[in-house]
């Protein structure tokens, strides 16, 4: 992955990571009755899915996909539905819409950074992203409207203290209006957020100074882990924090974003403290794969062999 579409990832928030069915000895230790569905987030299919949303849908169904969470599209909106449209042709394709995916500020690209090249090898163009900061009753409205149970900051500026404290300000502020309207509110993280700013660490004061009620947080188990951290550990220090999580996988350099069990980072163990966690939905996701459903495939059957038996 280059830097310019790093930079992108990082900035827009529109990554998001995998999901895992969990049954038997495994399920135990969630907590959960019988298996756990299997989620997936649709950014990895950002490439082709606007082109066929119904069809897009219909393979994650058709390869075992029971849960879907929603992120950006080049069509706005719901990959260019209302909400009400967009959850009726997910449930028709008996597919359950658990969350979306916000921005928490207006989209930049960072000084000197490009937008990454679609598949015909052009800058991609997007139109212009509602954000929490300017739409926020706006975003929570339409995902209320939705049905979905989690809405989700995607990113948010952290490269400065001030930017730090006034998205803060916006994740407060989002939890309540969310929380007034029957939604979760969660925040989820690059790795970005794991390296100092200014002699702080920006995921840290997110953690300690929003409400632990009102903010929970979407962990991206891969980005947390390039972040320098352990994903265990953090659960032992914040249980029940941590609702939702993102699951890819990284090369050895912690660079190339891989299908699960295609690289070397070990869920096992992540897995086994799920519960103490507080995980109740995941979603897998590849950013920008050459083939996406080929990569949905290659996931669902890793999970499925190695991570429920």
């Amino acid at each position: 992955m280059n830097n310019n579409r790093r930079n992108f990832l990082k900035t827009a928030g529109t990554l998001a990571i995998g999901g895992l069915a969990l049954s038997g000895k495994a399920a135990s230790l969630l907590n959960f009755k019988g298996k756990h569905a299997v989620g997936i987030q649709l950014f990895t299919f950002f490439n082709v899915m606007d082109a066929d949303v119904k069809g897009t849908l219909s393979k994650v169904s058709a390869a075992g996909y029971k849960e879907i969470e929603s992120a950006f599209s080049k069509k706005g909106g719901y990959y260019g539905l209302k909400a009400k449209e967009f959850k009726a042709m997910v449930n028709g394709e008996g597919l359950s819409w658990k969350s979306h995916h916000v921005l928490g500020a207006p989209f930049k690209l960072p000084p000197g950074a490009k937008m990454p090249e679609g598949p015909d090898g052009k800058p991609i163009v997007i139109p212009p992203m509602a954000n929490l900061r300017d739409n926020m009753q706006q975003l929570v409205d339409e995902a209320a409207e939705g049905g979905v149970k989690y809405l989700v900051c995607a990113s948010t500026p952290i490269t400065s203290l001030d930017e730090i404290k006034l998205s803060i300000d916006t994740l407060n502020k989002t939890s309540e209006l969310a929380k007034k309207a029957g939604l979760q509110f969660c925040y989820h993280n690059h790795d970005a957020e794991f390296h100092t700013v200014e002699g702080k660490v920006p995921y840290d004061l997110f953690l300690a100074e929003t409400d632990p009620k009102l903010v929970k947080f979407e962990l991206d188990l891969a980005w947390a882990i390039k972040g320098g951290k352990n994903p265990v550990e953090m659960f032992k220090q914040n249980p029940g924090r941590f609702p939702l999580w993102h699951v890819k996988d990284l090369d050895a350099a912690r660079v190339e974003i891989l299908p699960v069990g295609s690289g070397t980072i070990d869920f096992k163990p992540i897995f086994a403290a799920a519960k103490s966690s507080g995980m109740e939905h995941f979603f897998v996701e590849h950013d920008m794969p050459k083939d996406p459903f080929a990569s949905m495939v290659s996931s669902i059957g890793y999970i499925n062999k190695n991570l429920i038996a």
